[in-house]
C-alpha cells in the first residue's frame, strides 16, 4: 500500500502476458515432466527430468503464437501438440521426437483442422484423429502414426457430430443431431450400418453425453440429465441395459471426473455450483484426496497422472494467487512443489472473490462472483464503503460458465478501482438443464434481463455506483455488451465488445463448415434463419438493428481471422455507427481469431480499454508504454476518441 492505502498499480505485463510455467504434465512412465513456458517471448514446450524439472529445456520452437495445447503420447517419448495459422482454428497437429529432436507436422493440409480423438496406451505409436480433408463439414477418423505421419482412414463421417471411440480404437458410438434440436446416439451394426442406440431430447442435448468407457468396454459412462433435472453420472451396462447412478448433485451438474489411467473406473466426480467439491467414490483415492487438501490453500484439480498412477501433478486454483504445481507421490504420500503460473503475482494486492446467489426477476437463482478493490471494504463485510464504479464481466459461450478462482480480468480491474461482477445468466452451464432451456429463444431477452437484474442488485447493496456502470465481454460476452448499449442505452457508461456478433442471420449464416452437423442446436435455441419468420426474430434480437439508440461510447475488439465470429459482425456495427455520426473505438488485429492469443496483442488491446475505461468511469491506469511492441494492433476507426492513442499506434512505416 502507498501513503494513501491505495494498493500500487499491478502492471498489466504480469497480468496477461505469457505465464513464466504452466500446464505441468508427466510423462506417462513417470521419468519426465513437461511444461509451457517462453522461448524468445512465445510460449513452447520444455521438457526435463520428472526428478529435476528445472532443468528442463524447450522441445519445440513455435516462434508466432505460441503453444498453447499439448500432451504425451503414450511412447513417453513424444510430444504431441496443436497450432492453428493466426487465430483460423484450422488446427494442424504435430508429434516431437524427443530422441532426436525432430518435428513431424501430423496433418499437413492447408485448411482442414485436426481433432484427436483418442490416445490409447494399447497402441502408444498410434492415435485416432479426425480430419475434414473429405468434406469440410464433417471429420473422417484416421489412425496415425506418431512417428511417420502414416494414416490411415478407420470411420468415414457420414454425417456425424462426432464419435465415441474405446482404447482398443473401435469405433462405438456415433451422434448426430435431429431436426427439433435433439440427438440421437447410434451404434454401429458391424456390416457397415449403424443402428438406434439412444434418443436424446432437445431439452438434454447440453447435458447429456457419453463419457468413456470402464476397463472391459462393457459399462458406458454418461452424463445425462435424461428423467431429471441436474446432470448425474452413469453407469450403462451396454448388455443388459440396466443403469445405475455413480453420483449426483442436486443442485450442480458433474463438472469433472477423475478415471484411473488403466482401470479406467471412475474414482471421483466433481459438481460446481458456487465452488467446486469432489465426491470420492473410488476408497483407494481416499486418503490421497485428504491429504492433498492439507497442502496448500485453494481448490484441488488432478491434472496428470502416470500409468502406474504412482505420481501424480497437482495444481491448486486460489481466487487472490497463481496456480501452484505439485509432484505428488503416492506411494510416500508426499507433495512437492514445482513452481506457480507467475511467480510475480505472489506478493501482490490481490482481491478476494466473493460468490453470491442472485434472484432474477422470474425467480431463478443466479450464482454470481464480485470482486471489490483492495482495501475498499475497511469492515469486512464484503461490502465497499462507499459504492464504486462497476464492470460487468459477461462470458462467451453462453453455454459455458464463470467459476470462482484466479481471474486476471477481476484482478486488473479491481486494482484499478472498478469493482467486477460475473453472472451466470441462464442459458449458462453446469446448474441444471432446466436453467439452460430457460434461455432458448432469449438472446437480447430474459439472458439480458438476469445481466439488468444483478447489476440493480449491486447497486442496491451499495457495490456499485448506478452511474458508472460499464458491460464488458467476449463473444457472447461481446453480444451482450452490444445488446447493453442498445437494448439498455441509458443502463450502461460504456461497453467494451471484444468478438461479439451484431447480426445473428449473418452470425449463425456464416458459422464454420465443421459447426453445420450441429446448426440444428442454435436455430433451435436461438432463432431459424432458414425461415422468414426466423429471421425476423433474429433481427429483432440483434443490436445491429438498434444502432440508432447508442448513447454511450463504445470500445470493439476483432480477430481478422475469427471462424466463430467473424470480422464481418464488427465491421457493419461500426460503418453503421459511422453513418449515423455515433462515435466508436474499432481495434483490429489481423493476426488474431476469437480472441487475442498473442501475449503481445492483448497487452495492446488491454491498455486500450483500460484507457477507455478510465475515461468513462474515472478509474486508474497505467499509461501506455511499450504495450504497443509486437502487437499487429490496428485503429481503423475512432483512435482520435481517446486521447494519445494515436500518437501512441506504431506508425505505418
Amino acid at each position: 500500500m502507498n501513503e494513501r492505502g491505495t494498493p500500487p498499480l499491478i502492471p498489466r505485463e504480469v497480468l496477461f502476458g505469457n505465464p513464466d510455467k504452466a500446464s505441468a504434465q508427466l510423462s506417462p512412465n513417470g521419468n519426465k515432466i513437461g511444461h509451457l513456458a517462453p522461448l524468445n517471448g512465445v510460449l513452447n514446450v520444455w521438457v526435463g527430468p520428472a526428478h529435476d524439472p528445472a532443468a528442463a529445456k524447450p522441445v519445440t520452437k513455435d516462434t508466432g503464437r505460441g503453444i498453447r495445447f499439448y500432451g504425451w503420447a503414450f511412447t513417453s517419448n513424444h510430444i504431441l501438440y496443436i497450432q492453428d495459422k493466426d487465430g483460423d482454428e484450422n488446427w494442424r497437429l504435430y508429434s516431437v521426437d524427443l530422441n532426436t529432436g525432430e518435428t513431424k507436422d501430423l496433418t499437413p493440409i492447408e485448411g482442414v483442422q485436426a481433432r484427436v480423438q483418442e490416445v490409447s496406451p494399447k497402441f502408444p505409436d498410434e492415435i485416432l484423429v479426425g480430419i475434414n480433408d473429405r468434406v469440410p463439414e464433417l471429420h473422417d477418423i484416421y489412425l496415425v502414426n506418431i512417428g511417420t505421419g502414416v494414416k490411415r482412414l478407420i470411420q468415414e463421417n457420414e454425417g456425424f457430430v462426432g464419435f465415441v471411440t474405446d482404447d482398443e480404437y473401435n469405433i462405438r458410438l456415433a451422434k448426430r443431431m435431429t431436426p427439433d434440436g435433439g440427438s440421437e446416439i447410434l451404434r454401429p451394426t458391424g456390416e457397415g450400418g449403424w443402428e438406434p442406440f439412444m434418443t436424446v431430447a432437445m431439452e438434454d442435448t447440453l447435458t447429456t453425453s457419453p463419457v468413456d468407457f470402464d476397463k472391459t468396454g462393457k459399462i458406458l459412462y454418461m452424463i445425462s440429465s435424461r428423467n431429471r433435472n441436474t446432470a448425474a453420472l452413469i453407469a450403462l451396462d451396454l448388455e443388459s441395459g440396466v443403469r445405475t447412478l455413480v453420483a449426483e448433485d442436486p443442485q450442480a451438474d458433474v463438472s469433472g471426473i477423475m478415471v484411473h489411467p488403466t482401470a479406467k473406473n471412475v474414482q471421483a466426480a466433481a459438481f460446481t455450483y458456487d465452488r467446486k467439491h469432489w465426491q470420492i467414490l473410488d476408497a483407494s483415492i481416499l486418503e490421497d484426496m485428504r491429504y492433498l487438501r492439507t497442502v496448500a490453500d485453494g481448490d484441488v484439480e488432478v491434472v496428470s497422472r502416470t500409468l502406474d498412477d504412482r505420481y501424480w501433478i497437482v495444481a491448486y486454483v486460489m481466487d487472490n494467487g497463481p496456480v501452484r504445481y505439485y509432484r505428488y507421490d503416492r506411494e510416500g504420500q508426499q507433495a512437492h512443489f514445482l513452481f506457480s503460473n507467475r511467480k510475480a503475482l505472489e506478493g501482490m494486492p490481490l482481491a478476494k472473490m466473493s460468490p453470491v446467489v442472485i434472484a432474477s426477476r422470474d425467480g431463478l437463482n443466479l450464482v454470481c462472483y464480485y470482486t471489490l478493490p483492495v482495501g475498499s471494504d475497511s469492515n469486512g463485510d464484503d461490502r465497499p464503503d462507499k459504492p464504486l464504479p462497476l464492470v460487468l464481466m459477461v462470458h462467451g459461450g453462453p453455454w459455458a460458465r464463470d467459476v470462482w478462482g484466479y481471474n486476471a480480468w477481476h484482478q486488473w480491474l479491481t486494482n484499478r478501482g472498478y469493482a467486477v461482477l460475473s453472472v451466470n445468466f441462464r442459458g449458462s452451464t453446469g446448474f441444471g438443464k432446466t436453467f439452460i432451456n430457460r434461455s432458448t429463444r432469449e438472446w437480447g431477452a430474459k439472458m439480458h434481463d438476469d445481466l439488468i437484474d444483478a447489476v440493480h442488485w449491486a447497486i442496491q447493496q451499495g457495490i456499485a455506483d448506478a452511474d458508472r456502470v460499464a458491460i464488458m465481454g467476449g463473444s457472447y460476452g461481446g453480444y451482450a455488451t452490444l445488446v447493453g448499449l442498445t437494448f439498455t442505452p441509458e443502463t450502461f457508461a460504456c461497453g467494451v465488445d471484444i468478438v461479439g456478433p451484431s447480426n445473428l442471420v449473418t452470425l449463425i449464416e456464416s458459422i464454420p463448415p465443421y459447426w453445420q452437423p450441429q446448426v440444428e442446436l442454435w436455430t433451435t435455441r436461438v432463432g431459424d434463419h432458414r425461415t422468414e419468420e426466423g429471421r425476423a426474430f433474429l433481427t429483432k434480437c440483434s443490436p445491429l438493428t438498434y444502432v440508432d439508440r447508442i448513447q454511450r461510447p463504445l470500445l470493439i475488439g476483432q480477430g481478422a481471422n475469427d471462424p466463430r465470429v467473424k470480422q464481418t459482425e464488427s465491421d457493419q456495427i461500426v460503418q453503421a455507427m459511422q453513418e449515423k455520426n455515433i462515435p466508436v473505438t474499432y481495434v483490429l488485429f489481423p493476426d488474431e481469431g476469437h480472441g487475442f492469443a498473442r501475449p503481445e496483442n492483448r497487452l495492446s488491446f488491454n491498455a486500450v480499454a483500460e484507457a477507455f475505461l478510465s475515461a468513462c468511469l474515472g478509474g486508474r491506469y497505467e499509461p501506455i508504454d511499450d504495450d504497443f511492441k509486437g502487437s499487429s494492433i490496428t485503429v481503423p476507426i475512432g483512435a482520435d476518441v481517446l486521447p494519445g492513442l494515436t500518437e501512441a499506434l506504431p506508425s505505418p512505416f
